[in-house]
C-alpha cells in the first residue's frame, strides 16, 4: 500500500535569463548596418498547482529538485531568445508552502486548479539595439540576463474535509466512515490501526460532505506522543469534528473520562477546535455493558449524542441524518 506523507523538504530553482546579443547587420551592399541584437528570453517561473487528485506528498518522495528552464540568448537580426519553460509542480489542496532560510510562509494552496508564482525567473539581458541612440549609433553594449533564484523549501499537508471523525485508537471512526462514505478504510481491532487519514465522501440529497477520519490520539498527543502533532494538525483544516467515544468500557465513569482527557487533548493542541464539535457519536452500542447508565453521559451544552453500533448496522439511518444537519 502506498505510504502517506504529510511533510516534505525539496528545492526549487527558477531559470536564468538569456543574455542580450551585440550584433550588427552584415548584409551586401549595406555597409554601414546598425545593431540588430535582439533581447534575452525570460527564465521560467516556479508554480505550484492544487489538485485534488492528490491526497498525499508521496509522489516527492524519488524526486527532491524541481529547476524551470533557462532562457534562450538573444540572436542577431533583432530576434529575441525564447522564455524558459515554466515549471508545473502539482500538490495536494491544503498545502502549506514554507521558506526554510526564514521559516515564513509562502503561500497556502487551498482550491482545486489554484496557482501560485513561488520563485519568478530571471530577467533576460537587452540586445544592443535598445542601446542605440541619436549621440551612438552604433552601440556595442548589451546586458547579461539576471540569474534566477533558488529556495529550499517545505510542504506540509493540512487535509481539507467538511467533517472530521476523532477521537482515540480503536474507538470504530474507520468503521463509521466506512459505513457511510465510499472510503475503503481498512479496519481492525487494534490500537493505531489508521495511519493515515482516511477520506471518504458522504452523499446526501442536497450535497457532498467530504469526511475523514483522523487517526487515534492517546492522551499526551498534544506533547507528541503517539502519532501526536502528525495528525493534530489535520483537524485544523475541518470545518466541524465528530467526537467518536468507545462504549466497550467498563463502566460510565470510564466513558466519561475518556470525553475528558480527549477533549483536554484538543484544547491543549488548539482550544478552538473545541467549539467545532457538533456531534457525539458514542459507538459499539452491541459491546456496551451499561446501558441503563448511558443517559447519564452528557458532552457539551447543545451538542446532540448519537448511539450507535457499526456492527449492527444500530443508528446508522439516524446519524446519515444527524450529520446532514451540522
Amino acid at each position: 500500500m502506498a505510504s502517506f506523507l504529510d511533510y516534505m523538504e525539496i528545492d526549487i530553482a527558477s531559470g536564468d535569463g538569456g543574455d542580450g546579443s551585440a550584433s550588427f547587420r552584415r548584409e551586401k551592399f549595406v555597409p554601414f548596418g546598425g545593431p540588430d541584437g535582439g533581447d534575452g528570453g525570460d527564465g521560467g517561473n516556479v508554480i505550484f498547482f492544487g489538485t485534488k487528485d492528490m491526497k498525499s506528498l508521496r509522489d516527492f518522495e524519488n524526486k527532491r529538485f524541481f529547476k524551470a528552464g533557462n532562457g534562450q540568448n538573444g540572436r542577431s537580426s533583432k530576434r529575441f531568445g525564447k522564455n524558459g519553460r515554466d515549471i508545473i509542480i502539482k500538490v495536494p489542496l491544503g498545502t502549506e508552502i514554507f521558506d526554510l532560510e526564514n521559516e515564513s510562509k509562502l503561500t497556502d494552496i487551498i482550491f482545486d486548479g489554484e496557482k501560485v508564482i513561488i520563485l519568478k525567473g530571471g530577467k533576460g539581458g537587452l540586445g544592443n539595439t535598445k542601446f542605440k541612440s541619436s549621440t551612438n549609433r552604433s552601440p556595442r553594449k548589451y546586458t547579461e540576463g539576471k540569474k534566477g533564484n533558488r529556495k529550499r523549501i517545505s510542504l506540509n499537508l493540512k487535509i481539507i474535509s467538511d467533517i472530521s471523525l476523532v477521537g482515540f485508537p480503536n474507538v470504530g471512526k474507520s468503521s463509521i466512515i466506512r459505513k457511510i462514505t465510499n472510503s475503503k478504510a481498512v479496519t481492525g481491532n487494534y490500537v493505531f490501526t489508521t495511519l493515515s487519514p482516511n477520506l471518504g465522501v458522504y452523499k446526501s440529497e442536497n450535497d457532498n460532505i467530504v469526511m475523514a477520519d483522523i487517526p487515534g490520539l492517546i492522551e499526551g498527543a498534544h506533547l507528541g506522543k503517539g502519532l501526536g502533532h502528525s495528525f493534530l494538525k489535520h483537524i485544523e483544516r475541518s470545518r466541524y469534528l465528530i467526537e467518536v467515544l468507545d462504549l466497550s468500557c467498563n463502566d460510565i465513569n470510564e466513558l466519561k473520562k475518556q470525553h475528558k482527557v480527549f477533549l483536554n487533548e484538543l484544547i491543549m493542541y488548539n482550544k478552538k477546535l473545541k467549539d467545532r464539535i457538533k456531534l457525539i457519536i458514542l459507538n459499539k452500542m452491541d459491546l456496551c455493558t451499561f446501558r441503563n447508565d448511558i443517559k447519564k453521559f452528557v458532552g457539551a451544552k447543545g451538542i446532540p449524542i448519537i448511539t450507535i453500533s457499526c456492527m449492527k448496522d444500530t443508528g446508522i439511518d439516524k446519524l446519515k441524518k444527524a450529520i446532514e444537519t451540522i
